[in-house]
């Protein structure tokens, strides 16, 4: 186990590593290089797996968003601890690679030009790792910047606060304090019209609903992301 301070590094794409990484407790972010050489944000990493990241000109890095306690295992001492089920938690490593990968894919490859597009799929992301049940939709129990936020969608922090704006007269979300309570419902529905939106949603409900199989199998989760973090992070724009 180990544990790393705010912004640290846990590990690069540069890194050759046989390791599987589990992050224990607080919330991690993959970084890259975005057109202008500068670092932002790509994807926020709830506690579970911690995805593989491939060698590209982008420099991926897995850092700390907030104090994280992170666990490694060589891939030969994860076969024999989860020799019992090592079936169910390979598979679970694969697709938090697959989900993760496509996110990254979709951040980087520009399929998405409409702004709305982006930022409500980043908040449904958000949902889908962090949301908790509410009886208005699903509650940010970690108080998101705007910041954060216009970094995942490649976009500049005074548009998205415009947009974010809209979907709240819209309906699609509402405050509470500093914390959003998103409407997924309705958020997905917004979106449905667009075929490969549509095929993303049908991916996030798919995940959403092994999860809810596994929750039911194991009792509740605790949500070890609770403490809050103020994040810093600059918006900047996104990839081509």
């Amino acid at each position: 186990m180990s544990n790393y301070g705010r912004d640290e590094v846990i590990f690069r794409e540069s890194t050759l590593t046989n390791e599987a990484h589990v992050l224990i407790t607080g919330i991690a972010r993959i970084t890259c290089l975005n057109v202008e050489k500068q670092r932002v944000t790509v994807a926020l990493i709830a506690p579970g797996p911690i995805p593989s990241l491939l060698t590209s000109r982008f420099d991926f890095r897995c850092e700390a968003y907030n104090e994280c306690r992170v666990g490694a295992l060589d891939w030969k001492g994860f076969n024999r601890v989860t020799v019992n089920g090592s079936e169910t938690v390979l598979r679970e490593f694969h697709q938090n690679d697959l989900k993760y990968c496509s996110r990254l894919l979709r951040h980087i490859s520009g399929l998405l030009n409409h702004l709305h597009q982006r930022i409500a799929l980043t908040m449904l992301d958000l949902c889908e790792d962090f949301g908790t049940e509410d009886s208005r939709g699903a509650l940010l129990p970690v108080s998101f910047s705007h910041k954060e936020i216009a970094s995942i969608a490649g976009a500049s922090r005074p548009r998205v606060t415009e947009h974010l704006a809209q979907m709240e007269r819209d309906h699609l979300l509402l405050r509470q304090g500093r914390r959003f309570i998103v409407d997924t419902a309705k958020l997905s529905a917004s979106l449905a019209s667009d075929s490969l939106i549509r095929t993303e949603l049908d991916r996030t409900e798919r995940r959403r609903a092994q999860k809810r199989v596994a929750a039911a199998s194991s009792g509740v989760r605790s949500a070890p992301w609770s403490k809050e973090s103020n994040g810093r992070n600059e918006a900047r724009p996104g990839l081509s």
